[in-house]
This record gives structure tokens, C-alpha cells and sequence, in this order.
């Protein structure tokens, strides 16, 4: 699977791979950039990485608090590995899940025979671990839907907010000068005419009242088709530093004014 990486993902501009070990797993993260989120060839990948008996999880969508915890979790201390060595980075997971494989299993400790009986523990995780896409930051509901919270969620989850911000976006055919009608650590959803089609990548700019701007690219999640309430729901893509910083603190004074 690992080695076929590059005919799954044809259209995959840049690739990166990092390999990790765990006493109980292995886990691979797949970095891609392409120009379109290539759902198809991702489907197909996911269920690959289950037929092996293994956990596929789609970085993007995580909240970034979720997806820095599961890197540190599974990939801390592994070996990078570009997108032209596959071949080594398989093989280093291979000879890592085959030494697992032939590991003759670990007798439990017995319990004193004052103590209780000890609950069963939990179920080694998985192996291999497979993931995509670490920049791309997605909103977890539907972006045409009015915001929604409940009570102490923080911004940097699901939580919306009701906003009217100007920004513009461009595809390869379109500048257009709109309005974000809702925001959120994932995304924001804009009501336009101008619909481009469900997957494709736009560059955003937003402008935000205290001056900063939002800049990078967006994933067209979501196409609402309607003549006056239609629009499109973008994911932000740039996991940049400063992006982050930026749309935390404007999402953080958001919640200090609904406070």
C-alpha cells in the first residue's frame, strides 16, 4: 500500500511521509498537496489501511487541539521520508508490524490475592496508523446552518459564529468580492452566486475588524445551491503559524463578546 502510494494519489503535487513506532504499533502519516481534495483516491486509501487492520483518520478534520495531540501521540520521535522513498519508508513498517507479529504475547501480572479483581485493560491500539492531509482544517458542520454552541465549547471546536466580514476568493476562473455570513476554527461560509464546484481549492482573503487579514487556501466543502440564501462552505487549508494565531485571537475576542 505504502509503495503504491504515488499511483493512488496521481494527482498529488508534493508528498511526505513520516514512519513512527510504538510498542503496540506502527503509524504513517501521508502529507499530500493537490490541487483538489481527491476524495476518490482518499476513500480507496482508508480502505486499504482498514483491510490491514489498521485506523485511518483524516487529519484535516480534526480541531487542531485533536490533531496536535494525535501527532504527539503516535508520531513523535519518527523518520521523515520524502515522497520518493516509499520503498524505504514501507519497508521500516513492514520489519516493524512483522517483529510485533512474532512477539509471543505478555503474561499479565497476577493480582494479589487482597486486591479486587482488576479491570481488564484496555485493547492495544491498532496498526498501522494512516493519515492525510495535516494542513487542511475543516468545519465539523454544515457552514450554511445558522452558528450554534453549547454553553462552554470552545472556539477552537465546532463553535460559529454569526459574522459579516468582507473577503474575496479567487479560483483559476473568478475574483469575487463577497461577504462571510458565519466563522469558525475550521472555516466560514459565504453567500455568493459565484459557486465553485464541491472540492476544489480557492485562495481567501478575509479582512477582519481589527485590520488582520486571514490569507491562504480554502477547500470548497460545501455547495449550497438556492437563488438568495445559496452559497458555498470553505474549509481552511493553511496550518501557517500566524494563520492560526490570527484566527484563534479573532475567534477568542468572539467569544468574549457572546460572554
Amino acid at each position: 500500500m505504502v509503495e503504491g502510494l504515488g499511483s493512488l494519489l496521481p494527482s498529488a503535487q508534493s508528498m511526505q511521509l513520516m514512519v513512527a513506532f510504538r510498542d503496540e504499533a506502527g503509524a504513517l502519516e501521508v502529507k499530500v498537496e493537490v490541487p483538489g481534495y481527491p476524495r476518490a483516491a482518499v476513500e480507496r486509501l482508508g480502505e486499504e489501511v482498514r483491510k490491514s487492520g489498521g485506523t485511518f483518520v483524516e487529519l484535516w478534520r480534526l480541531p487542531k487541539a485533536e490533531r496536535d495531540a494525535l501527532r504527539s501521540r503516535t508520531l513523535a520521535g519518527g523518520t521523515p521520508f520524502a515522497g520518493n522513498e516509499r520503498e524505504q519508508a514501507a519497508q521500516e513498517l513492514r520489519q516493524h508490524l512483522e517483529a510485533l507479529s512474532a512477539r509471543p504475547p505478555q503474561p499479565a501480572a497476577p493480582a494479589p490475592a487482597s486486591a479486587p479483581p482488576a479491570e481488564a485493560p484496555p485493547a492495544p491500539p491498532p496498526a498501522p496508523l494512516a493519515s492525510t492531509g495535516e494542513s487542511y482544517r475543516a468545519p465539523e458542520a454544515d457552514p450554511s446552518e445558522a452558528p450554534s454552541s453549547s454553553g462552554d465549547e470552545t472556539p477552537r471546536r465546532a463553535r460559529r459564529f454569526a459574522v459579516k466580514l468582507e473577503m474575496e476568493f479567487r479560483t483559476e476562473l473568478d475574483f469575487v468580492r463577497e461577504h462571510a455570513l458565519n466563522i469558525s476554527n475550521g472555516g466560514l461560509f459565504v453567500r455568493t452566486a459565484h459557486r465553485p464546484p464541491q472540492d476544489s481549492v480557492v485562495t481567501v482573503d478575509v479582512k477582519l475588524p481589527n485590520g488582520q487579514r486571514l490569507q491562504g487556501e480554502a477547500l470548497v466543502v460545501h455547495v449550497v445551491d438556492a437563488p438568495y440564501t445559496g452559497g458555498v462552505g470553505l474549509a481552511f487549508l493553511s496550518d501557517d503559524a500566524t494563520f492560526s494565531a490570527t484566527l484563534d485571537g479573532y475567534l477568542a475576542s468572539l467569544v468574549g463578546e457572546k460572554a
